[in-house]
Formats: structure tokens, C-alpha cells, sequence
């Protein structure tokens, strides 16, 4: 939410500083949010990817069995190093966390302004509750979007480490949509969507509560 809110701050000096006034456009909005998206990355990449590790590392005989997050860390770098091992699907959580980030701000902030010029008031005014329901909306508005990007980062995530090519399923993201389509049709890019759906409102809802809570504060100290 920081980054989020340093893009979008950003973006309205420069509107300032070009006479255009400190109403952001959609375009402006997305891209805010996608920014924030992809510095994120940097950090839920490696994360995301352990943590999907250490969720599917079940037996030890496994191949890929990791005993906690240290260890996992260790052994991917080990055997693979810091940009395959570590990084590995980069490329496509940074795609994921450009777009869903960029409907994520863009969705929240939209029915931030519809409701201040259908009500007439400030930011300031909305209650903590139509926050929490804005920021639902935001959640629905980026998983529906980006989920199925999600969902091949997290089969390559769980695939074989790039030293393990007998063990791969898929070579590269391309390699993987094809084989999602071709095994599964389109239902296989939304396989747990539903459970996603269920839980996006309650986070991402507390989220923005949270923010707008926090940013009052600041704003009146």
C-alpha cells in the first residue's frame, strides 16, 4: 500500500507540474498501480515461490523437499542460484503483479471518485464502511483479471527447478498456456478461483479500511 500510494502521488505532482490539476485519468490510475505491482514483484516473487515450495514439499522423498523456509532457500540457491532458482517464474509474477496491481488501484480509487461526486464530499467523508466495500470491489476487480496469470505462475512455481529438466513439465510460459489449454481448456486457467473469490473481499476490504484509516490520521498529525 505504500508503493500504491507513492505512484499515485507521484503521478499527481507530475499532473501538477504539467497544469493539468491533481485528477488522475484512468490510464494514469492503472499505471500507478501497476508500478507499485511491479516493485512489489521484486519481493512476492521469491516469497511466493518458497512458500509455494515449502506447501507441495509433502514427503521426503520428494524430489523438491524442503523442511522449512531457510532450508528451501538455501537449496534453491544452491542448486540453481539466485535468478533461475530463487526467481524463478519472474517473469510472469511480474506480468501478474503489473496488471493486477493496475486494476487493483484503478478499481478501488474509481468508486472512490464515482462515490464523491455522486455524494458531494471529500475522501475524508467516506465512512470506514463504504472503504471496506470499495476495497472488496478492488480485490474482485484484480483477481478477476489477472488470475489466470496467477494460476500459470504457480504451475511453474511447483514444477521442477530449471536444473531438473527430467522432472519439468513446462519449459517456459508459452510451453505452459499450451499445455494448461491443451490438457485442461479454459477451466484449467481459473482451477481455485472460487476460493480466491471467497476470501478477496474480507482481505482486500480491511485493506483499504486500513489505509484510509491510516492516511486520515497522518494527514490530520
Amino acid at each position: 500500500m505504500t508503493l500504491l500510494h507513492r505512484c499515485e502521488r507521484e503521478s499527481r505532482e507530475r499532473n501538477l507540474a504539467n497544469g493539468n490539476g491533481p485528477q488522475l485519468s484512468l490510464g494514469q490510475l492503472y499505471l500507478s498501480g501497476a508500478a507499485a505491482g511491479v516493485g512489489n514483484s521484486i519481493i512476492s516473487g521469491p516469497v511466493e515461490h518458497i512458500r509455494i515450495r515449502l506447501q507441495t514439499s509433502s514427503s521426503p522423498a520428494q524430489l523438491n523437499h524442503f523442511v522449512g523456509p531457510g532450508d528451501a532457500l538455501k537449496k534453491i540457491i544452491r542448486s540453481d542460484g539466485i535468478l533461475r532458482g530463487l526467481y524463478c517464474g519472474q517473469l510472469i509474477t511480474v506480468a501478474r503483479e503489473f496488471h493486477g496491481y493496475g486494476m487493483y488501484f484503478l478499481g478501488y480509487e474509481w468508486l472512490v471518485e464515482r462515490h464523491m461526486k455522486l455524494k458531494d464530499c471529500s475522501r475524508s467523508e467516506i465512512g470506514t464502511g463504504w472503504a471496506m466495500l470499495y476495497g472488496a470491489g478492488a480485490g474482485y476487480s484484480m483477481w478477476l483479471s489477472s488470475y489466470p496469470l496467477d494460476q500459470i505462475k504457480t504451475r511453474i512455481q511447483t514444477d521442477g527447478l530449471p536444473s531438473q529438466s527430467g522432472s519439468r513439465k513446462y519449459f517456459g510460459i508459452l510451453d505452459c498456456v499450451r499445455k494448461i489449454y491443451v490438457n485442461e481448456g479454459y477451466r484449467g486457467f481459473l482451477r481455485g478461483l472460487t476460493p480466491t473469490l471467497i476470501r478477496s473481499p474480507l482481505v482486500n476490504g480491511a485493506t483499504f479500511a486500513a489505509f484510509e484509516t491510516t492516511m486520515r490520521f497522518l494527514n490530520s498529525s
